[in-house]
């Protein structure tokens, strides 16, 4: 680790950064700032307008699109409203620009001192690529609300929001095959059932991109039943289309595969918990496994009170944030379990 500290520190320095950015990211959709910005320049986007003729100018190109028309034109919507939505996407974007350079000018510098191996340098390109890959998924998901629906998709909002959490997950296991460089001896069978409730910690984060961009938490704000004597509602079973899409494009669909999922989730968390009490385990993998119990139930609880209180601004972002540090805290667990 004393040779590569640099170069740790760098990579969990962008991990804080992903952090960050997954946070404003939670800000501006909750605020429904998101299609503020009409349009997307590497440069010319760096600072927000300076002046109120550019305000009024960044203000107009909004009006030209559905959000203004269908929505906000009847809310008495102000120039001071729209500096109030910008402000939110345009940090957004520019906490991608820092990142993009705090990843960049790093990586040619320790190319050059020479401070990192073959293998650490691949891992940094793909890093690179997926940062660059995360840009452009941003951009996809924004285009998707500025056609005829003021909305954007949720099919695209989830894979922007997955895709930001796997970058950041794949970040902090690079930096952690630095930290640890010394190897365990892998138990197969931890290792298996760590992967397993990983897989389902993603799909469970999809499935909260779903109901983010459906606004499925709006409805049946009941738990643990959907409504009163109702594990699945009504509504997802008397739907006319095909399963797949009741559990992929209606909101109760979501917001029932969101809600069950969940108990799955605990539930393989608590069997890889209690798995591990059968092993010999490193002081290393059982602070993780502890903290993955603790977290998880914590979550759990989280995403309860967030469905029963409507989806507050505060607790939505709360339970945006709890289910990054879950995600760090099994991909250290599977890092101790593997390596």
């Amino acid at each position: 680790m004393k040779n590569n500290k640099s170069v740790i520190y760098w990579l969990l320095s962008g991990c804080i950064l992903l952090f960050i950015m997954v946070t404003v990211g939670g800000i501006t959709r909750l605020t429904n700032s998101g299609l503020s910005m009409t349009d997307w320049h590497l440069v010319t986007d760096t600072f927000p307008p300076l002046t109120e003729e550019k305000w009024q100018a960044a203000f107009d190109e909004y009006k030209k699109f559905p959000e203004y028309q269908k929505i906000n034109i009847h809310n008495d919507f102000q120039l001071s409203d729209y500096k109030f939505i910008y402000f939110w996407e345009w940090f957004h974007r520019f906490i991608g620009r820092i990142i993009g350079l705090v990843f960049i000018i790093p990586f040619v510098y320790f190319l050059i001192k020479k401070k990192l191996n073959s293998e650490t340098i691949k891992k940094c390109i793909i890093l690179l690529g997926m940062g660059a890959f995360q840009g452009f998924l941003g951009w996809f998901m924004v285009k998707s609300g500025l056609i005829d629906n003021p909305d954007v998709s949720h099919f695209r909002l989830a894979l922007h929001l997955t895709f930001a959490f796997i970058t950041f997950a794949y970040t902090l296991w690079v930096a952690l095959d630095l930290i640890y460089p010394d190897k365990n001896e892998v138990n197969k069978t931890l290792r298996k059932y760590a992967r397993i409730a990983i897989v389902f910690l993603v799909i469970q984060i999809i499935y909260g991109g779903f109901v983010a961009g459906l606004n499925a938490g709006l409805i049946h704000n009941h738990w643990p039943l959907m409504s009163e004597g109702q594990f699945l509602h009504d509504s997802v079973i008397l739907e006319k289309d095909s399963w797949l899409l009741r559990l992929t494009e209606g909101k109760s669909g979501v917001q029932f595969v969101h809600r069950t999922m969940a108990y799955v989730v605990v539930g393989l968390i608590l069997f890889l918990y209690f798995q591990s009490k059968k092993f010999a385990v490193s002081t290393q993998q059982k602070n993780g496994l502890n903290a993955l119990v603790f977290i998880v139930f914590l979550q759990f609880l989280l995403g309860v009170l967030t469905l029963l209180f409507g989806v507050p601004m505060w607790l939505g972002l709360t339970h945006q944030i709890m289910a990054f540090i879950l995600l760090a805290t099994m991909t250290y667990t599977l890092h101790r379990l593997s390596k």
